[in-house]
């Protein structure tokens, strides 16, 4: 098994994914608040997948020694950069999960639940606790506990899968689909720190970042037909998950259209 095999397997998800019609239902600004609310758990729980894949990858202990592959070590210290101290755009050095929130003020969506979110999982020292505890979308919730079930699994090669196929390697398709759609809609609608967002993300993971990351997995995954097939799994529960958070969303703007009628 090898990349090739492992995207041909997970087409019909990945399909699913890019002709989901929540792209069409974001019509008003409205709509659009709805997105960003339910969307940030995926731009923050994202840094989580990073972060793991730092701790097994690289060597962040002291006394520090060389990891075993300098590639893999440049790719995740690399993306660890840009997501956790890339330029805004007013130049100043934020977190892309911080770029998100401000993009989410400046629009008029409400940040109070992601954040109030975060307070509780600092609280509870204890992630499953709190997806359990909040309010959110049992979709929503399904999509963040898989996040740190991979992570908490610890395996490498799964951590990998799903910051690949769920994540990365959808990203340019994805992202430009949305904002196509953002551009065409909100015209009147000062939207520049969220495209900046997303045009950030395209030009980072088309370029630089998915190529990389399909090389990690090669590398994490070897000649081990259980790894490959364990990344087959993980990409497609991941994706799946996706399809879920994005029905969620979908879902709550059409009650949200409903009820302002």
């Amino acid at each position: 098994m090898d990349i090739q095999s492992i995207n041909r397997s997970i087409e019909t998800q990945k399909n699913a994914l890019l002709q989901h019609s929540l792209y069409e239902k974001v019509e008003t600004v409205e709509d659009l608040r709805c997105f960003l609310e339910s969307h940030v758990y995926a731009v923050w729980d994202f840094m989580s997948l990073l972060k793991a894949l730092q701790s097994k990858l690289t060597c962040t202990t002291t006394p520090w020694v060389a990891s075993k592959n300098p590639e893999t070590r440049y790719l995740i210290n690399e993306i660890v950069l840009a997501e956790e101290s890339d330029l805004t755009l007013d130049g100043k050095r934020q977190s892309h999960f911080e770029m998100y929130l401000d993009a989410m003020t400046s629009c008029g969506a409400n940040t109070d639940m992601i954040n109030t979110f975060i307070e509780n999982v600092v609280a509870t020292q204890n992630i499953f606790v709190s997806i359990k505890q909040s309010d959110l979308h049992p979709n929503i919730k399904a999509f963040l506990d898989f996040t740190f079930r991979v992570i908490e699994e610890g395996k490498p090669h799964e951590i990998a899968a799903a910051f690949t196929f769920g994540r990365e390697d959808l990203i340019p398709a994805m992202f430009t689909k949305i904002l196509r759609n953002f551009e065409a809609n909100f015209p009147e609608t000062d939207l520049s720190k969220l495209i900046y967002y997303f045009e950030r993300h395209i030009e980072l993971d088309a370029d630089e970042h998915g190529p990389m990351a399909m090389k990690m997995i090669t590398e994490l995954c070897e000649n081990s037909e259980t790894k490959w097939k364990e990344v087959e799994e993980i990409s497609k529960l991941a994706l799946e998950k996706r399809i879920g958070l994005w029905d969620a969303i979908e879902e709550k703007i059409v009650k949200s259209a409903t009820e302002l009628v």
